[in-house]
């Protein structure tokens, strides 16, 4: 499968419009520069050579530059993923804490207003889109901090180290944090609900209470214990799904992370579309533009065909 993801991209970038040479040269380079960038860099190789060395060279992590700037991708990925992951990581927490207060709360309390609280809130969290989610909570951040203090106060945008300086680190991925949490600790929620649900039916939660033992021993010894099996399941994929699924709030909150990185190399490859576009419309103009010239020459020697025509039949008819 990871081979079959491998050839599906490879793929893709060579059937992507544009040239690489001019992508990495400029438009302006000279065509025989651009011919020694392809030599250099194997792009006249078959495309089956090409394939394999883009495989042992992503083997090697190796996963070329940027271009322009020349900058190392692998750097790139490098600085940004941290980030990403504390983030993930961190969300990921409070949606744990999230879900399992209030899927346990709803399953305890079945058909009743906490039940009915926390159906609301999970729908709700489905439901909200997360760059709305986001722009709500730094509007309140500042709306409140505005309020407290009289100056407003957004998180700080430059990345810091927790183990340098942990409050500015803290500061900065907080409230992206709990907006991520929230908007993920839905689905969990629901499900924590459903199997202590399922769970309390079962026989050994009657025999529990049958011999005496307290509610909240039932609960955290036996039922949750059982309970937690696909909800841990369900964790680890949307762990793994948060990784690269922060696009949306990572753009709102301005966080150079991953999902950042992927954006601006969807449009710098956007760019690459245009300049490609501009390029073929200049082309076609030009095309155009010589057709047009073509046609005003016809009409103007069939204009001089015709006085020339014309004129000699006046010179035959003439006695």
């Amino acid at each position: 499968m990871i081979l079959g993801i491998t050839l599906l991209v490879f793929l893709v970038l060579q059937a992507a419009p544009g040239d690489q040479a001019s992508s990495a040269l400029g438009d302006g380079a000279s065509e025989e520069a651009k011919q020694q960038y392809r030599q250099d860099n194997g792009l006249n190789d078959p495309l089956v050579l090409q394939y394999f060395r883009f495989l042992g060279k992503l083997l090697q992590f190796d996963l070329g530059t940027t271009t322009p700037p020349a900058k190392s991708v692998a750097s790139m990925i490098g600085s940004a993923f941290p980030l990403t992951l504390q983030l993930t990581f961190l969300g990921v927490l409070i949606a744990i804490v999230l879900s399992l207060a209030f899927g346990i709360l709803g399953a305890l309390y079945r058909d009743k207003w906490q039940d009915q609280l926390v159906r609301v809130f999970s729908i709700a969290a489905i439901a909200t889109p997360s760059f709305w989610l986001g722009i709500m909570s730094l509007v309140l951040v500042l709306d409140i901090t505005y309020l407290a203090t009289g100056k407003p106060w957004l998180p700080p945008i430059d990345y810091v180290p927790f183990w340098k300086d942990p409050l500015r680190n803290l500061s900065m991925v907080a409230l992206p944090a709990i907006t991520v949490g929230y908007r993920y600790s839905a689905v969990t929620m629901r499900m924590t609900r459903s199997a202590m649900l399922e769970v309390m039916r079962e026989d050994y939660i009657r025999t529990a209470r049958s011999k005496g033992l307290l509610e909240q021993i039932i609960v955290n010894r036996h039922a949750l214990k059982n309970a937690l099996l696909p909800v841990v399941t369900l964790i680890g994929i949307e762990f793994a799904f948060l990784i690269g699924g922060l696009v949306v709030t990572e753009q709102v909150f301005n966080i150079n992370g991953i999902g950042r990185l992927f954006v601006q190399a969807v449009l710098f490859f956007e760019e690459r579309l245009r300049r490609v576009h501009d390029l073929l419309r200049k082309e076609k103009e030009a095309h155009a533009l010589t057709l047009a010239e073509l046609e005003l020459w016809k009409a103007r020697v069939a204009k001089l065909q015709l006085i020339v025509g014309d004129s000699g039949h006046d010179a035959d008819v003439r006695p």
